[in-house]
């Protein structure tokens, strides 16, 4: 080969090697707290104290104490927990576009569940989504924000996980589609969108936004439900916090936006919305949000609550451009005043299943968890949310006075939900939904069970 010919294809390859660099680069895109753009150091490196583990109050308490803390703001039990079964025993299964995936058993039974797992299988599993018999596990495992818990609370999770009674029970067999249905390319996916790193805190933001950013990135993993995802199903932090669909909810923008995300919120008003999953004036958290309020952000420390909130303050704004710029002001007091749709079965199945609690205004007699003036739900022109809650109703625990709604998915058909549904939106939004009986077989098809 001539001299010219070598350079020709090494010149060639070497530009192959960057086009596949930039092509990686792009389709992964930055990671999660890159936009803060400070200077990351070790954690034995970080002067201001470690962002990990449990707040002051607890650093005193035993391993499995400890535990039982970290699993709560990780939010575990959720996600392990079939509808009706025993907590942590796994079974709840997950709607996916491609077919059904149940969670696992992680319970110390040693046939079904976790019991035989080293300290090294469970933080393989944790934070590569490798299972202790070699396979991969799905991302509907969020591993690639769990790679962010530092090794220290992996393990007191696991020991907090196995001074669980064990409950024997194998999870149903997923029925995904192929390709979906082959593990093995999770290896490939894994390689492009799982950083496999430990939380690193940025020197040059505070004590309070380093534990907030480990709070809302690896334990809570916020970004998996409010970021919305790319053609690989890995999260785009390009558009981080800015929203997505999520099990056929909408999770909405987080980010700082001061007319569709959380920016124009008071500190008060934040924390009030992830202690109680309720804010005067905002809504109140329904549907997985409201899972996670219940099991996991109440029952966190208000100095870790307060964390979470500088934290996402800082997330730069995204703007969602399908939102309205102006939510609605309460509707009339009488029936016959305001907004509606020519469809006259919304707003009789309004009428006989839903007025006595929310009211014609949108401001509820009985109790503000049912007030709709404020929340964005009734205010989407999707309406995703509202059909939704309607579907599955809202069953709240946090606080004890909380008001839940029945659902109504059994009561009314798919064209009904649909009408109530655009009504709602209409009446105490800004915008109304234009919803239809296909719609709404859609999404109950996308809940998890």
């Amino acid at each position: 080969m001539s001299i010219a010919a070598r350079r020709f294809l090494v010149g060639g390859l070497a530009i192959a090697v960057v086009a596949a660099a930039v092509a990686i680069w792009i389709v992964r895109g930055p990671g999660p707290m890159a936009f803060a753009g400070g200077q990351k150091v070790a954690l034995a490196d970080y002067k201001a104290g470690d962002p990990t583990g449990v707040p002051a109050s607890l650093t005193k308490a035993s391993l499995v104490e400890r535990g039982a803390y970290l699993a709560r703001a990780a939010d575990c039990m959720v996600c392990h927990t079939a509808q009706g079964g025993k907590e942590y025993a796994g079974g709840l299964g997950f709607k996916l576009p491609f077919g059904m995936l149940y969670s696992t058993n992680i319970t110390p039974d040693k046939e079904t569940g976790i019991g035989n797992y080293t300290d090294r299988d469970f933080l393989n599993a944790l934070h590569r989504g490798v299972r202790r018999d070699g396979a991969r596990l799905y991302p509907a495992m969020p591993f690639t924000s769990y790679t962010y818990i530092s090794d220290a609370d992996a393990l007191a999770i696991k020991a907090y996980l196995l001074s669980l009674p064990p409950v024997h029970a194998a999870a149903p067999e997923n029925t995904l589609m192929f390709p979906f249905n082959q593990r093995w390319a999770m290896n490939f996916w894994s390689v492009l969108f799982n950083p496999d790193t430990r939380f690193e805190p940025d020197a040059s933001r505070s004590a309070e936004w380093n534990r907030g950013a480990y709070l809302a990135e690896a334990l809570a993993h916020c970004g998996e439900c409010h970021t919305p995802r790319n053609l690989a199903f890995a999260l785009d932090n390009r558009k981080k916090f800015a929203g997505a669909l999520t099990a056929g909810w909408r999770a909405f923008n987080i980010s700082s936006d001061k007319t569709t995300g959380i920016g124009a919120w008071s500190d008060a008003d934040l924390i009030s919305y992830l202690s109680t999953g309720h804010a005067v004036g905002h809504g109140t958290a329904s549907g997985p949000m409201g899972e996670a309020v219940d099991q996991s952000f109440s029952q966190l420390a208000p100095e870790d609550i307060r964390a979470v909130v500088t934290y996402l303050r800082s997330v730069p704004a995204i703007t969602s451009t399908d939102l309205p710029a102006t939510l609605a002001p309460p509707a009339p007091a009488s029936h016959r005043d305001g907004g509606g749709t020519p469809d006259p079965r919304g707003k009789i199945v309004f009428q006989g299943a839903c007025v006595s609690c929310h009211g014609w205004s949108g401001e509820s007699p009985i109790a503000p968890f049912a007030t709709f003036t404020g929340a964005w739900a009734v205010n989407d022109p999707g309406a995703t949310n509202v059909a939704q809650i309607v579907i599955s109703g809202t069953k709240r625990h946090t606080p004890k006075d909380a008001v839940s709604m029945p659902a109504f998915g059994n009561a009314y058909s798919d064209a009904e939900i649909a009408a109530v549904a655009n009504y709602v939106t209409s009446r105490f939004g800004s915008k109304g939904a234009q919803l239809t009986a296909q719609d709404v077989a859609e999404l109950r098809k996308q809940t998890s069970q």
